[in-house]
């Protein structure tokens, strides 16, 4: 077979992701690194885990999702402080299974959803040792009923065999999007910012601290983009008065849209009237990132992702009017590896990421559970010279990720999800339409009119398409890239087409990234 028909073949199955404990008692099977919130609901967190039960014998086998925010480096942890609060915790037992229905088919446990309150305290594990320092938590008693097994559980435990317990968590609205703090060229250790760990581990109790060589750690992230609806142009305009001279300068700026993609160029129209006897040198545009963060006190921290210095069409001299330019800007992680401190897209290790996505904020009262907030700006500063002021206009903007393209395996199953949903409420299956026919005919694995409104279906898998690969991280479509050449600079000789072509970042990256910049010397220190 040629290398792209086995490529392609590749392709076609589906990808699950493992990884096994140092003592290959545990091994856990994840669907996918990226869980993306669409503001209606978040991906699940599903999988497997394939137990020894001979080694696990009396002891319980448990599941945690954990998010958490890191401010300092981990050396700094000293005297049972610790760098860190804990943003969001839920767990789940798995083995023994808690949970089944009448005919003993597995279900998905339902898990135990854990709140930091923002204050810490010191507590000593089960096994005596000081120095666990952690957040105080706030137990909710769930309220939700067992799910039945997904689609690719089904899958994986009929390849796996009964020693594969399932798991399937749910992260409300409320959690914060995985960034990551770029570290400077000296710093070692952790990352600071926020992550999401997946640990499956062996223990009397659920809060009991794991044995390293027990236990599976997987590092995960949540990814949010932008709603689709249109946002207002945003555009606005500034008068200045000057002392003891007359008339008025007026600066108007705006963007041709609200919402713009990782490495798309940002068109900013500048309009000047000066009508004043002050003289505009230099026209300056700049992008700029702007960190909130939501600690113990709040504090916000610049960076300028990219600026520019235009001197093109100038002066603008007095009574001059109408006077209109566009300048073109582009924010791109590539041209900023450097600068410490910036936030970028959670970041895992030895991966390439991009600049951090603006924060969605669905619910102003719960900013101090999101641990950052990310915007972004354009700031267009007119310099005047010979000791005036300069004018200077901000406008914000949302950059993020489009909206992914579902795979086939992700649209059946929410074309499943909504026929089990209709077959619930009226107790009869529904009728499929042409368009969810095509979609499940498309799948690998085929569900007779029979077996598709049942919560557990009995689907055929004696030619499975399961494709294990070790633990790395799927790329977001949408990622930072190389710098792209400039579409409005002239054309090249020849007729060169200078249009940039949106691929895949290729550039290595040139910091460790397990480095993290410390809380004491960068997020104690915010920029003007």
């Amino acid at each position: 077979m040629s290398e792209q028909g086995q490529e392609s073949a590749r392709r076609q199955g589906t990808r699950v992701f493992k990884k096994s404990s140092p003592n290959s008692k545990l091994t856990a099977y994840l669907s996918k690194r990226d869980f993306i919130d669409h503001l209606s609901h978040v991906d699940p967190i599903e999988g497997v885990v394939l137990i020894d039960e001979s080694f696990v014998k009396n002891r319980r086998v448990f599941v945690h999702v954990l998010a958490a925010f890191r401010y300092g480096r981990e050396d700094l942890d000293v005297l049972g402080l610790s760098f860190r609060k804990d943003l969001f915790l839920a767990s789940a037992q798995i083995y023994p299974p808690q949970t089944t229905i009448s005919d003993n088919t597995p279900v998905n446990p339902v898990p135990i959803l854990t709140v930091a309150s923002g204050t810490t305290s010191t507590k000593k594990s089960p096994s005596g040792a000081a120095g666990d320092t952690t957040a105080e938590h706030t137990d909710i008693e769930p309220k939700l009923q067992p799910k039945p097994l997904t689609r690719l559980q089904e899958r994986l435990i009929k390849k796996l065999g009964p020693s594969a317990y399932p798991f399937y968590f749910e992260l409300p609205h409320a959690t914060p999007a995985s960034v990551t703090l770029q570290p400077g060229p000296n710093d070692s250790g952790k990352p600071c910012g926020v992550d999401y760990e997946l640990r499956a581990y062996i223990a009397e109790e659920c809060d009991e601290k794991p044995q390293a060589r027990s236990s599976v750690r997987m590092a995960i992230r949540k990814l949010t983009y932008a709603p689709e609806e249109s946002a207002p142009q945003p555009s606005a305009e500034v008068v200045k008065d000057f002392i003891m001279s007359p008339g008025t300068l007026r600066l108007e700026v705006s963007l041709d849209k609200e919402k713009y993609y990782h490495g798309e160029f940002i068109a900013v129209n500048v309009l000047v009237d000066n009508n004043s006897n002050k003289t505009v040198k230099k026209v300056k545009v700049s992008v700029m990132q702007v960190a909130d963060i939501m600690l113990f006190s709040r504090a916000v921290y610049k960076c300028t992702v990219d600026e520019a210095e235009y001197d093109e069409g100038l002066p603008i001299l007095p009574s001059q009017t109408g006077w209109c330019k566009v300048y073109h800007m582009c924010p791109l992680l590539s041209n900023n590896r450097e600068k410490r401190g910036l936030a970028l897209d959670g970041k895992l290790k030895n991966e390439d990421t991009n600049l951090a996505s603006s924060t969605i904020i669905s619910d102003p009262h719960q900013k101090e559970n999101l641990g950052m907030i990310v915007q972004y700006r354009v700031r267009v500063r007119l310099v005047l010279g010979f000791g005036a002021s300069d004018v200077c206009v901000e406008l914000p903007f949302t950059l993020t990720h489009p909206k992914p393209v579902l795979d086939e395996d992700e649209s059946a199953r929410q074309i499943r999800a909504s026929a089990e949903s209709d077959f619930r409420q009226d107790g009869s299956p529904p009728q499929p339409n042409s368009e969810s026919e095509d979609s499940l005919d498309r799948n690998f694995i085929s569900l007779s009119a029979d077996e598709r409104p049942k919560l557990v279906c009995a689907a055929d898998l004696s030619n499975d398409d399961l494709i294990f690969e070790d633990f790395a991280r799927l790329r977001l479509r949408g990622e930072d890239i190389n710098p792209p050449s400039n579409p409005f600079a002239p054309a090249a000789a020849g007729g060169v087409d200078n249009t940039p072509t949106f691929t895949e970042p290729r550039v290595p990256l040139t910091a460790d990234s397990n480095s993290a910049p410390s809380v004491l010397s960068t997020l104690l220190s915010p920029s003007s």
